[in-house]
């Protein structure tokens, strides 16, 4: 099953990571798994580059849940292209996307994935309207 992925969304980072030669399993391809670390990256780099720390504090943007489509196979060595891009913003939810495609064929995903985000009031653990800076930020 292929979750559906909305035409209309937002770039708002793009970044180059490395596969390394751990992110392979026993098959020889890089570990399911180990997308979600890609997408994870990619949404650090982008709140990070917000000016928002990523470390615990009064309050945080953090993963409700998250899926990945895998179209392609990948192998050591190569980059990857991570585009992060928003889609619907909600009172307290986000849905942010992040695909991927190889340096040497930028113009074919290998994979796309989704999470939700939600601002939380980490005092309380529970969800809180975004905050008009954070708003302003993602535009």
């Amino acid at each position: 099953m292929r979750i559906a992925i909305p035409e209309e969304r937002k770039l708002v980072h793009e970044m180059v990571a490395p596969i390394r030669w751990g992110d392979m399993d026993a098959y020889g391809h890089v570990n399911n798994t180990i997308y979600f670390r890609y997408m994870e990256q990619a949404r650090v780099e982008w709140i990070t580059s917000l000016g928002y720390q990523v470390a615990p504090g009064q309050e945080s943007m953090l993963m409700m849940n998250g899926f990945c489509n895998f179209y392609k196979q990948l192998s050591y060595p190569g980059d990857l292209i991570l585009k992060t891009s928003i889609g619907a913003i909600g009172r307290t939810s986000m849905d942010v996307y992040t695909s991927m495609a190889l340096t040497t064929e930028p113009n074919e995903e290998v994979a796309i994935g989704g999470a939700t985000m939600v601002w939380v009031d980490l005092t309380t653990n529970k969800s809180a309207p975004w905050p008009e800076h954070v708003l302003q930020k993602i535009g």
